[in-house]
């Protein structure tokens, strides 16, 4: 059985952490396990070792077992036909052999990850449940490991993960990401509302499954920065995934009134020892990670959906998307390309307007097979026609200097051949994956909408060609379809990198 207790930790104290981390750079350290032979490389979304990757999405405002906004998510399974509802799995805290019984409001799957956790050939996935109440500890959050075997995910032997001392609105698994952050074996980090705690998963025959082998000290944050979520990758080709925090930056005047707030971003470099303290970047309350101009490094796309700034009338607060290029010195640092895109930006369709949200999710993945990642930028905020807040996709190109417009082309629930029509509140492009999940070597889009039919939702299929990516074809489905709770589940509200 796997372990379901807490996991004990050695933790710094408040002020320590915040000054070693944010002063000097200190490393998160982890304590390491035994050496073992390296497992073979396992795609990060493959639950069931076909070789094709598969598709998670969330709903985390479903009812399960009579409670709202308990929620669940549900696991479209690849093949050579791409991902089917008919091939489907769905989880919640309902589900047989998960620990924990459904709550009301607990928002199972609101954020998600997956990786090989455990080194057994098969993708694991972590669903994030950051209103659990644990206790008297009202949202102190937590989370559950489903692990991958041959027949896909399975709820028995699932982990369960939390903090050790549970505090109200502690914010548990606000954010998941994966990695080889020492270079060895890969991690899951986890976002609270006060650090990042990493675990590694040691796969252990004697105990029939996976037991947590390693921990890490925590990071803490500065008064006047909010978390919001992680991504990971190698930004400076060093063997070692780095990580990065997402968050966004406020300033008061007088400690009295808001006037400014922004996305940004906290750099965290991978190495032998574990994660480093490295830079701030501009840009940042959400963000992914891709190799945009095939260099080899990952490259880092940070949305600021909402910025605001009191002082400038001229910023009009639509939205926008910060590309800092991967190098030698990592996102940010020297040498590393910079980019900016709204929808002011010259070849970029669309009007800016505040309240868009663009940049409000973003996904990025090989859409026409030729090397270059290419980014789909949502903007869930946007309107069209009369209907309010109806949602828009933005599809960027890839190219040796980064993003670029050629080609760009934009896509919504009023584009050509897409099922449905734009309604005031969908939230068209509120989540977004570019996914490969017939492995034809071009990445397809999914997009969710979390707010469609009064927020039942529904995520949406794209299918990427060589000349780019296309609407003939496309589907849709929501929980309904699945024969999964559909009123007020908000489907589609995320979808596992």
């Amino acid at each position: 059985m796997h372990s379901q207790r807490p996991i004990t930790r050695s933790r710094l104290s408040a002020t320590a952490a915040a000054t070693v981390l944010l002063t000097i750079g200190a490393t998160i350290t982890a304590v390491t396990s035994p050496a073992t032979a390296a497992p073979a490389a396992v795609a990060h979304d493959d639950f069931n070792g076909d070789g094709y990757p598969d598709l998670v999405v969330s709903a985390p405002g479903g009812t399960v077992s009579a409670k709202k906004g308990a929620g669940y998510v549900a696991v479209l399974y690849g093949s050579a036909k791409g991902v089917s509802a008919s091939r489907r799995a769905t989880f919640s805290l309902s589900t047989p052999g998960i620990t924990g019984l459904a709550q009301t409001a607990d928002h199972f799957g609101q954020s998600t990850a997956s990786g090989d956790l455990d080194g057994d050939g098969f993708a694991d996935l972590v669903v994030g449940i950051p209103g659990k109440d644990i206790g008297s500890a009202v949202d102190a959050g937590a989370a559950t490991v489903l692990f991958g075997s041959k027949g896909g995910l399975h709820g028995p032997d699932s982990l369960s993960l939390r903090d050790d001392t549970p505090k109200t609105k502690g914010g548990f698994a606000t954010g998941l990401a994966t990695g080889r952050f020492t270079g060895a074996g890969t991690r899951l980090a986890v976002l609270t509302r006060d650090g990042v705690w990493t675990y590694g998963i040691e796969y252990s025959p004697a105990l029939r499954g996976p037991r947590v082998a390693a921990v890490a000290s925590p990071s803490e944050w500065w008064s006047d920065y909010v978390p919001a979520g992680l991504t990971s990758g190698d930004y400076n080709k060093d063997g070692a995934d780095d990580l990065v925090v997402l968050g966004t930056q406020f300033a008061y005047e007088g400690g009295l009134y808001l006037y400014e707030k922004h996305g940004s971003a906290l750099y965290l470099p991978g190495g032998s020892s574990g994660l480093a303290y490295g830079r701030q970047l501009t840009g940042g309350a959400t963000g992914t990670s891709g190799d945009l101009n095939k260099d080899g490094y990952a490259d880092l796309v940070l949305g600021s959906p909402a910025d605001y700034d009191y002082w400038c009338e001229c910023l009009v607060d639509g939205g926008s998307v910060d590309v800092h290029l991967g190098g030698a010195d990592g996102p940010g640092g020297q040498g590393s390309g910079h980019q900016v895109w709204n929808q002011s930006s010259p070849g970029v369709p669309g009007a800016e307007t505040k309240g868009d949200s663009f940049g409000g999710a973003i996904a990025v993945g090989d859409i026409n097979g030729d090397g270059y990642a290419d980014a789909a930028i949502g903007a869930p905020g946007n309107d069209i026609g009369k209907a309010t807040d109806a949602g828009t996709v933005w599809v960027f190109r890839g190219s040796a200097a980064g993003l670029t417009v050629k080609n760009i082309h934009t896509l919504g629930q009023d584009s050509w051949k897409v099922p449905g029509t734009p309604e005031k509140a969908d939230a068209f492009g509120s989540a977004l994956r570019l996914i490969d999940a017939d492995r034809n070597g071009k990445a397809g889009l999914v997009v969710g909408a979390p707010g469609e039919d009064t927020n039942d939702g529904g995520a949406w299929v794209f299918s990427g060609t060589g000349s780019g990516l296309t609407t003939s074809g496309s589907w849709s489905f929501n929980g309904a379809t699945i024969h999964a709770p559909s009123p007020d589940a908000r489907f589609g509200g995320s979808l596992a990198p």
